[in-house]
């Protein structure tokens, strides 16, 4: 697994990397075959607190935790044990989906033996979406869109970008700030 470790105004020491690295390492034994991408890993001091993030792209899912302390050390601990969960996560749900999916085989198997007098349909084993809502979108700029977003009340808003001409997102991200996704 690749590590790309790049400090955000500030030096990253050859300890510090190391550690990193190491602590990193420990999510190797999630993985089957390595990441598509480096793992990145932006370190950076703000306000006097030690802020890291980490993004692993795995198997087309992306992996991402930021974590701050007032250690560093602390910061990469916090944030290798945030992937291990999201990763942990995530594996078990795909586990969760594959035993679903033979449960429902077996299940269909005994319906059509006979065996349950109720047949189960493939909705009551699923998660399905539950609301969904269509609206048309004028173009604006994306100051445009922060304050329609902050009107509305919502955490992200989608929006057609008038200087693109492509459907961008903005969110706020939790220190406060907003973050835009835009297609590549």
């Amino acid at each position: 697994m690749q590590i790309q470790v790049r400090g955000d105004h500030m030096e990253v020491t050859d300890a510090l990397e190391d550690y990193a690295q190491k602590k990193l390492g420990r999510l190797e034994r999630y993985f089957d075959a390595p990441p598509e991408k480096d793992v990145a890993v932006t370190m950076s001091v703000v306000g006097g607190l030690h802020r890291i993030e980490v993004t692993v792209l795995l198997h087309g899912v992306i992996f991402r935790a930021e974590e701050q302390s007032e250690d560093m050390y602390a910061s990469i601990d916090l944030v290798v044990d945030k992937l291990e969960q999201q990763i942990a996560r995530h594996k078990n749900k795909l586990n969760d989906r594959f035993r679903d999916q033979g449960l429902r085989t077996r299940i269909k198997a005994s319906a059509e033996n006979g065996a349950f007098a109720r047949s189960f349909n493939d909705d009551e084993l699923e998660h399905k979406v539950v609301r969904m809502k269509r609206f048309s979108m004028k173009p604006m700029d994306v100051e445009e869109a922060m304050l329609q977003m902050d009107l509305l009340g919502h955490d992200f808003f989608m929006f057609t970008n008038a200087e693109t001409d492509e459907v961008n997102v903005i969110y706020r991200r939790r220190e406060g700030n907003y973050g835009l996704i835009e297609p590549s």
